[in-house]
């Protein structure tokens, strides 16, 4: 209410002072030290003059303020571009301090979190492709990509591989002969769900891939919390596969490792037992949301319609009703929410501590019913 009653030409001398302080802290370190002082000694006589409300001293001051920067900061000659320039770099930078330091984006690479997780998914149809315009929609909304790959001549598959594009958008090559096909997901799951191998004959005009990829889930993984608490016993978390013996590492002795995401079975110290579909720890069923949906799970053999949970002496751990393990100090035990269907713990052992990223805090797309928070 009082700054109603106060004189425009002091409110005009106040701003700039405002903007004139917030301009030498920018450029400070581009001025010499005399144009600094000289800066100084003209904001000090500015504040003195709004001080004692001196009408004619504060629009003197005011202009010898502006003239002064006009004349050693001179006005870019396109100073939208800058300032947009500016905020994108400033932006980055932002984002990866956030990537870096709190939440990591992860990719769900396989369905061995399933039903909880969705990983890639390569689908065959017998039905034309939608309208482009569903293809976008399906696309943004549902991570979905359509194709439609059919042999122009006759031909013979080569190879197979994967391969990247502009760095994010993920291939399998299909190699011929005379022509190369490029399918969006990965090789195998191409090569299974189409039955194409080396060797294979083309004929003009044959589908060699009709069908969809559904991109697995994208997830926000928290990498703070864990400087902060332990690990807790049945949520989602993220771990490097460096020191650990998975297939990849065996196949790959020295190269990159990967990183898996899994469902916390077992801390420090706790003992384990799988009696299908059941897993107890420390002699007792295991509790909680996550883990009753997990087990309330089933599977049924392609061959012989057995349902139940998948076990066998492939597992290094767990492999009977009988046998038990206690996960050792610093380390934890990782399941996979579809159990007959995930490398885990059971095959290559326990997860070091020093491995760990953090757990899974939210889906972020695709627009599914996945998208939120990961129970």
């Amino acid at each position: 209410m009082i700054g109603l009653f106060t004189p425009r030409y002091v409110k005009d001398g106040k701003e700039m002072l405002h903007a004139a302080r917030k301009m030498l802290a920018y450029k400070r370190d581009l001025l010499p030290p005399a144009d600094v002082q000289l800066a100084e000694d003209h904001l000090t006589r500015l504040q003195e003059a709004v001080s004692r409300r001196d009408r004619p001293a504060v629009e003197e001051e005011s202009h010898e303020l502006d003239r002064f920067f006009l004349k050693r900061i001179p006005t870019p000659k396109h100073p939208e571009i800058c300032e947009n320039c500016e905020v994108f770099l400033v932006a980055i930078v932002i984002a990866l301090g956030i990537r870096t330091f709190f939440l990591q984006p992860f990719t769900i690479p396989t369905g061995s979190m399933q039903p909880t997780l969705n990983g890639i998914k390569v689908a065959a149809t017998q039905t034309p492709l939608p309208n482009p315009l569903v293809r976008v929609f399906e696309l943004v909304c549902y991570g979905r990509s359509y194709f439609d790959v059919v042999s122009k001549e006759e031909d013979t598959v080569l190879s197979m591989r994967d391969v990247t594009r502009f760095r994010f958008f993920n291939y399998a090559e299909i190699q011929c002969l005379k022509q190369t096909f490029l399918v969006p997901g990965p090789a195998r799951a191409v090569a299974d769900c189409f039955e194409i191998k080396p060797g294979a004959p083309l004929h003009a005009g044959q589908v060699v891939a009709r069908g969809f990829t559904d991109t697995g889930d994208h997830v926000f993984v928290n990498k703070v919390a864990y400087n902060f608490r332990a690990p807790r016993r049945g949520e989602v978390f993220v771990f490097s596969t460096a020191n650990i013996q998975t297939e990849e590492n065996r196949m790959n002795p020295g190269g990159p490792s990967q990183y898996y995401i899994k469902r916390l079975a077992g801390l420090p110290g706790d003992e384990l037992r799988i009696n299908p579909p059941r897993l107890f720890i420390n002699g007792q069923p295991a509790t909680g949301r996550a883990f009753e949906r997990v087990m309330s799970g089933t599977y049924e053999h392609p061959n012989n319609g057995y349902k139940g949970y998948a076990r066998g002496p492939e597992f290094g751990y767990l492999y009977s009703p009988e046998s038990t393990f206690r996960v050792p100090e610093k380390r934890y035990f990782a399941l996979g929410d579809n159990s007959y269907n995930s490398a885990d713990s059971r095959y290559w052992g326990t997860v070091p501590q020093e491995n760990l990223m953090g757990y899974g805090l939210f889906v972020y797309w695709p627009f599914t019913k996945h998208w939120g928070l990961i129970q």
